[in-house]
């Protein structure tokens, strides 16, 4: 059954209608992003498919001038989006940059290459039972974390969730307040969804985490049938019916049976008698019979092949621009030029082009490390693929110097003279020193690391120094690590280690290197890194670490926050003797 109402852009089919072309009066670029195409257009803005410095996917919404005008807006915007960067949870697209003091505001958010519930319902109709419960449980679940930081959503509706396939993403969570004082909004505009408000949304009332139930009650009905429980006509209509739940409550007949006191409970009118997210988490997480963490199979065939398309061209994208840019041509200029995420590495080294992958793979970006796992958190995240993002969605992994996956094997990570393996030599040239010739003096032995979760923001290791920082900044040239909430990423190339001498930790790190980028799913579960490893990678600064993990230790507060590690750090100084 198709669904009889649509808000957000309209359905689409394919990835040309994903993506869309910039027209003459699109900006090329903003605060240093390059815009490659138009993902969609929304009520407070447009929204832009960009990437970082390495080449990580986000989703980059720039404002509308009507709203960027107004005082009282951009103080709740700037409010609000400090307020989602602390916000953390799984399901959650998370917010990677943004400005609010500018004279054009934006944000970015991490690129999740998910189908929009709107457009899924619109183009491939009601979603199984199953599915819906799973869907309401994560999305219950990412409520939670929202509420937790004191943040209302105020706008949840279907074009605000993004099925993936690690799961559905909530997106845009909180923005909306930013808008609810602006001129357009006391001269007569609307703020939010009307089909999918709350009724105290509709009668001016009180607005609480409550009414984000509510609303995911009516995005649950709707998913599963396609039909709206308050019946069908225009959205002011919908929403007086909704305005008046207390006189007169939606028809749920028709409605799965498995699925019908779930609404009723989600759908009443005294906001105190709906159930809380969590509460809605585990009911539905009992009654759909799977582990909310088992996503395998968890969408039809035709999403599950619209997703891995939209991923696809994602990289197709990503790709094309990135070998755009290695040719000899004007470039833009960054409009700001201190943000981290576009400021040329220190570490340089003269551009490659990228290996062709392999003929049964799709292109990977030209200096990112591939796909983003989708099936575990993508995320392996957020970050991942924060992105939260959201959806918006984000996070490849960056390079050691901005070197593509390709060359990271086709060229060891520098030795000691700082340069990569040479040519082989003519018969003419010296032999090349061997490995056996490389000294190794220890500049520190076994000093205590500890590596907290994040906590809303990026948490960096610089292993050289050593220094861990709560609150770093992605593209941070002198860490080796970077951490957010969906996503761990090396950036240099690290290996697990069988030995903890200097030498074996130099072959560990040449010939066996881990995946640049580890999933918040992959860590949570221990199936990347756990207790007793050692990692070794060779430092910015051309040094070699070992980190020995003596614990894994749980952030204590929901099963889906990643894990911290604490561990014993050695770092040697080498030199060719």
């Amino acid at each position: 059954m198709r669904r009889p109402l649509h808000t957000g852009v309209g359905p689409i089919t394919g990835t040309e209608g994903v993506f869309r072309p910039l027209t003459a009066q699109e900006p090329r670029e903003l605060a240093g992003y390059r815009l490659l195409a138009r993902i969609g257009e929304g009520g407070m803005g447009s929204v832009y498919l960009s990437r970082t410095r390495g080449n990580q996917p986000v989703a980059l919404k720039m404002i509308r001038r009507e709203y960027a005008g107004d005082g009282e807006f951009r103080r709740r915007f700037q409010q609000e989006v400090r307020a989602a960067q602390q916000v953390r949870g799984y399901h959650l697209v998370p917010v990677v940059d943004h400005d609010t003091t500018g004279e054009q505001p934006w944000l970015a958010s991490a690129y999740v290459p998910g189908v929009p519930l709107d457009e899924a319902l619109d183009v491939h109709g009601a979603l199984p039972t199953p599915t819906v419960l799973q869907l309401v449980a994560c999305v219950a679940r990412a409520l939670d974390a929202v509420h937790a930081a004191g943040v209302v959503h105020r706008d949840l509706k279907p074009g605000n969730v993004l099925l993936a396939a690690d799961g559905p993403w909530v997106i845009d969570f909180g923005i909306a307040w930013a808008a609810e004082s602006t001129r357009l909004t006391r001269s007569g505009g609307f703020v939010g969804t009307p089909q999918y408000m709350s009724p105290e949304q509709g009668t001016g009332g009180d607005v609480t985490p409550a009414s984000d139930v509510f609303s995911l009650g009516l995005i649950a009905a709707v998913a599963a049938t396609g039909r709206h429980p308050y019946g069908s006509g225009g959205a002011l209509t919908v929403a007086t019916r909704i305005a008046n739940t207390a006189q007169l409550p939606p028809d749920l007949a028709g409605y799965p049976e498995v699925l019908r006191p779930i609404l009723e409970r989600c759908l009443v009118a005294d906001p105190a008698a709906r159930p809380t997210p969590a509460e809605l988490a585990e009911r539905c997480a009992r009654a759909s019979g799977r582990s909310a963490r088992d996503f395998a199979g968890w969408l039809p065939a035709p999403l599950t092949a619209a997703v891995e398309e939209r991923s696809r061209a994602v990289d197709r994208l990503l790709g094309q621009e990135a070998s755009e840019r290695q040719r000899p041509a004007a470039t833009y200029v960054p409009t700001r030029t201190d943000n981290p995420l576009h400021q040329a590495p220190t570490r340089s080294a003269p551009p490659r082009p990228a290996a062709p992958p392999p003929a049964h793979e799709p292109a990977a970006p030209a200096d990112g490390t591939g796909t983003r796992r989708r099936v575990s958190v993508t995320a392996a995240a957020v970050a991942l693929v924060v992105a939260v993002g959201g959806a918006w969605a984000l996070y490849e992994s960056v390079g050691d110097g901005g070197r593509t996956e390709a060359e990271a094997r086709a060229t060891p990570i520098a030795g000691p003279s700082g340069h990569g393996t040479p040519a082989p030599p003519s018969s003419s040239a010296p032999a090349p020193k061997s490995p056996a010739a490389t000294a190794y003096a220890p500049l520190f032995q076994d000093r205590p690391l500890t590596i907290a979760p994040p906590n809303g923001s990026v948490t960096t290791v610089d292993l050289d120094a050593p220094k861990v920082n709560p609150s770093g900044e992605i593209g941070d040239d002198a860490a080796e690590i970077q951490y957010i909430y969906q996503y761990l990423t090396f950036r240099t190339a690290t290996a697990k280690s069988p030995g903890t001498t200097p030498e074996a930790c130099r072959r560990a790190v040449d010939s066996a290197p881990l995946p640049a980028e580890l999933s918040n799913d992959a860590l949570d579960r221990g199936q990347a890194l756990k207790k007793g490893d050692t990692l070794c990678t060779v430092t910015s600064e051309g040094n070699l670490a070992l980190l020995r993990l003596t614990d894994v230790t749980d952030s204590g507060e929901t099963s889906f926050d990643p894990p911290g590690y604490r561990g014993l750090l050695t770092v040697w100084k080498t030199r060719a003797d």
